[in-house]
């Protein structure tokens, strides 16, 4: 474990970066948000059988037939439209993961959604992708793993992180430590990467590893750490009593 002093100063470094570009489309900073100004175009791969029921970064079973999505830094549970550039069709899936594991890749698809999209035929396809806020029935249909029919007339661009609310502050128990969970992954290959970057730790357990970053003893360093992993995406990091 590394110290929380090591911790935070990796948090201020994070920070002070956070509002920068990194390739293969991580973050796109514009009109003073990461996730509500996000669009960008890169290459997207997909996955089949070969991950059915492995665990994803959301906790549930990674589904092939499922409308879902990976990717590095948006939001777990938001969603976007993806569209071939090849091919013209546009799509919507669910971000449900993190990945790609591979940094020349901006997105991994379902089987399902490259097939929608046109472009299952080939391991990789250039897409244009762009946060979005679908309807709540389409957002159902989402959540339940189901394709919708694209409206792009209907759909508005996501809110900017800047006008989300405010993240409850961090209340610590005197003379316990905390750690600062970032995410989960089920490839051990994915979560490394992501250690790499952070300087965290990678924990394993029940086959799922576990990306940390501590422990911290006081309220003021874990929230800005917090703060700090949020602005690269990582807004659902969780904290957790290390006993």
């Amino acid at each position: 474990m590394r110290s929380s002093a090591r911790a935070l100063s990796l948090a201020f470094a994070l920070a002070a970066c956070g509002h920068a570009r990194e390739s293969g489309g991580a973050i796109l900073s514009a009109g003073g948000g990461l996730y509500g100004s996000y669009q960008d175009t890169g290459t997207a791969s997909w996955y089949g059988d070969e991950l059915s029921g492995n665990r994803t970064a959301s906790g549930e079973a990674f589904d092939p037939d499922a409308m879902t999505a990976a990717h590095r830094t948006l939001p777990l549970g938001s969603f976007v439209e993806v569209t071939s550039i090849e091919t013209g069709r546009s799509i919507l899936v669910r971000i449900n993961d993190r990945g790609p594991g591979r940094r020349d890749r901006m997105i991994d698809l379902s089987r399902a959604a490259a097939h929608m999209l046109g472009t299952d035929r080939h391991q990789v396809a250039t897409v244009r992708i762009r946060a979005i806020v679908p309807s709540m029935r389409d957002a159902s249909l989402l959540r339940a793993g189901k394709a919708v029919a694209l409206q792009p007339a209907t759909y508005t661009r996501a809110m900017s992180t800047d006008t989300l609310p405010s993240r409850a502050p961090v209340t610590l128990i005197p003379g316990r430590r905390y750690l600062l969970q970032v995410a989960t992954f089920s490839n051990e290959a994915r979560a490394t990467a992501l250690a790499k970057r952070l300087d965290a730790d990678v924990v394993e357990g029940g086959g799922l590893y576990r990306v940390r970053i501590g422990p911290f003893k006081d309220a003021i360093s874990l929230q800005r750490a917090r703060d700090a992993v949020a602005e690269r995406g990582y807004g659902d990091a969780q904290v957790l009593p290390t006993d």
